[in-house]
C-alpha cells in the first residue's frame, strides 16, 4: 500500500507538479487501485519541505553499503565451475574434427547475386 503512494508522488513530482493529496489519489485511483488517504497525507508530511534528489541520493548510498543477498551462492558456485573448466577444455581435443563436406553445386548452377 506504501509502495503505491510513493510512486504516485513520485509521478506527480516527474509531472512536473507539485504532489498534492488530491493529485496523488487521482494517480492511484487512474491506476485502478484504492487511495489509503492516511498513508498519503503521511507521505506528504514527511517530504513536506525536503529536496527529492537528496532524499533518493541518500537512499542509494543505504542501498550501497547493504550486502547483497546472492554473493555466497555464486562464490560457491565459481570453484565448481573451474574444476569443470579444465575437464571441458580438454573433450574438444579428444573429438575428431569434422570433415568438411565437399562443395558441389547445391544451388543448381545459379545465384541471385550473380
Amino acid at each position: 500500500s506504501e509502495m503505491k503512494v510513493v510512486a504516485a508522488y513520485l509521478l506527480a513530482v516527474l509531472g512536473g507538479s507539485e504532489p498534492t493529496a488530491d493529485k496523488i489519489s487521482s494517480i492511484i485511483s487512474a491506476a485502478g487501485a484504492d487511495v489509503d488517504g492516511a498513508a498519503v497525507n503521511k507521505l506528504i508530511a514527511e517530504l513536506q519541505g525536503k529536496n527529492l534528489d537528496e532524499i533518493i541520493a541518500a537512499g542509494k548510498a543505504k542501498m550501497a553499503s547493504m550486502p547483497a543477498g546472492g554473493a555466497p551462492a555464486a562464490a560457491g558456485a565459481a570453484p565448481a565451475a573451474a574444476a569443470a573448466a579444465p575437464a571441458a577444455a580438454a573433450a574438444p581435443a579428444a573429438k575428431k574434427a569434422p570433415e568438411p563436406e565437399p562443395e558441389d553445386d547445391a544451388d543448381m548452377g545459379f545465384s541471385l547475386f550473380d
